[in-house]
């Protein structure tokens, strides 16, 4: 097992035993635990050697053994005799938003409940509403976090379903046969959510292709199986549909299965008044109606080796495929107009970093050494500000012992910095979380709002346009709290805070972790044009999520954006200036 399954196993035990309602230190210990084992750098094979294991901070000898039993044999007698107590269904009811262990366990003790479909129906007869601590208010929320979850099946981030598709194309492209492979659909256009997904590969030998898909480790269940289309379902429940073309087809059909429905009946509509058909194999010529009084005659079909060359043949510049929505793209290439959009080599550093200051699972070292193998020259700590219970925020004096820790660490570098900022909470009245004259202190602030999510769209929009007025905050971070198919965005008025933050100076964040990418796409051209800089941030809580940027880069593209558009693509000696602009100009 995986140091990540081992501590998903420890978080499972400790929401088993609070449903149980054990003893809190015994729920703490197994937390701990999870999060020391998920921080610890050390291989899988160390947690079989439990003398080890108990030596790292958190993790005493009775987990210690569990943990090598895991490690050991990938099961564990004591999770699988606490499983058997609850029915298997209870998990998922932690999925609802607002529901923990002890409204669950009021639930399942109070009304026999264990399972979403039960509980739907509880709420439908009114029998939620009447549990002490509950209410009509509590029911009505349970009703609408489900109506959600149900409208979203079928649904998955992006983030979610990348990894397998990632490794689903290598694993195509790097057989004999293949000659072309790429995933087309909502996913090359870099969609936020996704329904499935659509692999192409270009081959001689379709056969051995197909066969080489629907047997990959990565499917579950084969859905259907032909000679030239295939469709499966993968361990991560999205289906994903495999078509098997000759190279001649390769780019119609590449063109064809990317982009949106009204993008390509644009397309075809370009190549019927050109005399030709278009579909997903070939462009053709329109066959002559014989009882027709005009015959129109066709031009000369050119050679169409990639999808560049289709796009030249209906006389237009080559439209990305992030672009490819049907707003506004073709106008643009029609007058080649189109934006030279940023790419992931462009990014020179980032901020709205964690560490295990607040919530964060790796060290500050840790963080920034693993920033510095990326290849980056920067990088911002934000750690949450002291309000952010959930988050484990810090106190003043914790931030300002960090602030020195980074200065410290900053002589040891060269050619690289980390600079020292915080993820300072919004209040409702859209005051700020620590005091200017501890904001002074740092190098950067990132305001953000976590929580009262509800205020009307005045009184939010105010809020927030009030917080970035502050001399000191430098970026508004995830600026409409939206959770990808979880939670809605709160009522804001985005362009009222695009005005406000293009008058301050304020950048608006790209918050690249997959289950946010917010600000949304579809905001950005409308943020460039008021002159608003994006600054792309991975919101990275591990090291590992510093990939996460390769999410933002999608999304900014999707919007538009080039790499003047994102003030992070500034190496650390103008970033350093940047940084200041908007303390300067107050």
């Amino acid at each position: 097992m995986t140091k990540e399954e081992i501590a998903g196993v420890l978080e499972q035990i400790a929401t088993l035993l609070e449903l149980k309602d054990e003893n809190p230190f015994k729920i703490r210990a197994y937390t701990n635990a999870a999060r020391a084992i998920e921080t610890f750098g050390a291989n899988v094979a160390d947690f079989q050697d439990e003398d080890a294991v108990a030596k790292i901070p958190g993790i005493g000898k009775s987990i210690a053994l569990k943990i090598k039993e895991l490690a050991e044999t990938g099961s564990l007698k004591f999770f699988e005799e606490l499983s058997a107590e609850f029915p298997t269904g209870i998990l998922e009811l932690f999925s609802l938003p607002g529901l923990g262990a002890k409204k669950i366990k009021a639930l399942h003790d109070k009304l026999g409940v264990s399972s979403i479909e039960q509980l739907q129906k509880a709420c439908e007869e009114g029998r939620v509403a009447g549990l002490a601590g509950f209410g009509e208010t509590t029911q009505q929320k349970i009703c609408g976090a489900i109506a959600r979850r149900a409208s979203h099946a079928g649904s998955f981030q992006f983030g979610q379903v990348a990894a397998e598709a990632e490794a689903l194309r290598s694993d195509l492209a790097a057989h004999e046969a293949a000659l072309q492979v790429e995933i087309a659909g909502s996913y090359r256009r870099r969609k936020e959510i996704v329904h499935d997904l659509d692999l192409l590969v270009a081959t001689n030998e379709p056969g051995a292709i197909t066969k080489l898909f629907v047997s990959h480790p990565l499917v579950e269940s084969v859905i259907a199986q032909g000679p030239t289309k295939s469709s499966v379902r993968l361990r991560s429940g999205v289906q994903c549909d495999l078509r098997v073309v000759t190279t001649a087809e390769y780019p119609f059909a590449l063109a064809y299965f990317t982009g949106n429905k009204e993008h390509n009946i644009d397309m075809r509509s370009r190549a019927l008044k050109r005399g030709w058909t278009l579909n997903e194999y070939r462009l053709a010529v329109v066959p002559v109606d014989p009882k027709a009084k005009t015959k129109k005659s066709a031009g000369k079909i050119p050679n169409v080796r990639d999808e560049a060359d289709l796009y030249r043949a209906v006389d237009l510049d080559f439209i990305p495929p992030e672009l490819r929505e049907n707003c506004g793209e073709f106008k643009a290439a029609v007058e080649h107009s189109l934006p030279k959009l940023i790419e992931k080599e462009n990014l020179r550093g980032t901020f709205h970093c964690h560490t295990v200051a607040s919530d964060g699972h790796n060290t500050l070292e840790e963080m920034a050494e693993a920033a510095r193998e990326l290849g980056l020259e920067y990088l911002g700590i934000a750690d949450h500000s002291r309000s952010s219970v959930q988050g484990h925020g810090i106190p003043a004096e914790k931030l300002l012992e960090q602030v020195a820790a980074i200065r410290k660490l900053n002589k040891t570098f060269e050619g690289f910095r980390v600079f020292a900022g915080v993820e300072c909470d919004i209040l409702r009245d859209g005051s700020l979380d620590f005091p200017n004259d501890v904001l002074s202190q740092l190098d950067y602030v990132v305001a953000s709002v976590h929580s009262v999510f509800n205020l009307p769209e005045p009184e939010m929009t105010r809020r927030v346009i009030r917080a970035l007025e502050n001399p000191f905050v430098t970026m508004l971070a995830h600026p409409t709290g939206r959770l990808l198919l979880k939670r809605d965005p709160y009522q804001i008025d985005i362009p009222a805070v695009l005005d406000a933050a293009a008058h301050t100076g304020t950048w608006i964040e790209l918050n690249a972790a997959p289950k946010r990418l917010d600000l949304d796409w579809r905001w950005w051209p409308l943020a460039k044009q008021k002159g608003v800089k994006c600054v792309i941030n991975p919101d990275a809580h591990r090291t590992a999520r510093l990939q996460d940027l390769w999410f933002g880069i999608g999304i900014a593209r999707k919007g538009w954006l080039t790499r003047d558009d994102v003030v992070n693509c500034l190496p650390l000696a103008k970033i350093e200036k940047a940084l200041q602009r908007k303390r300067t100009r107050s």
